[in-house]
C-alpha cells in the first residue's frame, strides 16, 4: 500500500487501548529497533484474528516489548491464555510491566529462554501461534508447533516479505531463510496458506483436518 492508502486504512480502524498506544509511543521514541514492534495496524489485525478464533491457547515466539502479546490476548476465550517466549531479558522486563497494567495480566504467561527448548514442553493444544523471532529458525518453529496445533488451528508468521528482499535475497541470510520458509510452507500439504502483503508480510497458515 502507498502511504495515503495506509493512512486512510488506519484512520478507519478501531483504536488500540491507551496502554497499547503508550507502549507503542514509548517504543518508537526510545528504541533503535522499534521496527520489531507489530505496530498499530498489524496489532489490530492480530487482535481481530484472535477475536475471530477465540483461542484458549495462543503461543507467541518472540515477545519483544509485549505489544503483540497484549493484542492477541484481547480475543482469548474465557479462561484462555497467551504463552509468549523470548530470550531478551531487558525487553522482557518491559513487556511484563506493561502487560501487568492491562486486564490481561493473568492471561499472559512470559517464558524466558530458547523457543526450541520451551515449545516441546507445552502440553496443551494450541489454537493460534504467532512466529516473530529469529528468521533462520522459522521453519524449525513451525515444525515444533504444528503437531501441537489443533486441527484447523492457525499459525501466523511475520516479516515473510522482508522488505521485498525475498524476491531477490542475494546474500542476506534472513531473506534467504524467509524465501526458503515461504517455499516450504507453500508446498506443505498439512496446511492451507495465504501470504498477506500487509506491513512486512504475514504468512497465514491453517492446519488441515486430521
Amino acid at each position: 500500500m502507498n502511504h495515503e492508502w495506509m493512512n486512510y486504512s488506519e484512520a478507519h480502524t478501531s483504536p488500540e487501548s491507551p496502554i497499547l498506544r503508550e507502549l507503542r509511543e514509548f517504543c518508537y521514541s526510545g528504541f533503535k529497533d522499534s521496527s520489531m514492534l507489530s505496530g498499530f495496524y498489524q496489532g489490530r489485525l492480530l487482535s481481530m484474528f484472535s477475536h475471530m478464533i477465540r483461542p484458549r491457547l495462543v503461543l507467541e515466539v518472540g515477545t519483544y516489548l509485549g505489544y503483540s502479546a497484549i493484542c492477541l490476548a484481547e480475543g482469548l476465550a474465557e479462561g484462555g491464555k497467551v504463552i509468549t517466549i523470548d530470550i531478551q531479558e531487558e525487553t522482557n522486563k518491559i513487556a511484563r510491566e506493561y502487560a501487568a497494567r492491562t486486564q490481561y495480566s493473568s492471561a499472559i504467561e512470559f517464558r524466558l529462554g530458547y523457543a526450541a527448548e520451551i515449545i516441546p514442553e507445552i502440553e496443551d493444544e494450541i489454537d493460534l501461534a504467532f512466529i516473530d523471532a529469529d528468521k533462520p529458525n522459522y521453519f524449525n518453529y513451525f515444525e515444533l508447533i504444528l503437531p501441537k496445533l489443533r486441527p484447523r488451528g492457525f499459525i501466523i508468521a511475520d516479516n515473510v516479505l522482508w522488505s521485498g528482499k525475498v524476491l531477490s535475497p542475494g546474500d542476506d541470510k534472513n531473506a534467504l531463510a524467509l524465501a526458503d520458509f515461504n517455499e516450504k510452507i507453500n508446498a506443505d500439504p498439512r496446511i492451507e496458506n495465504l501470504l498477506l502483503p500487509i506491513r512486512d508480510g504475514l504468512m497465514i497458515m491453517r492446519k488441515t483436518a486430521e
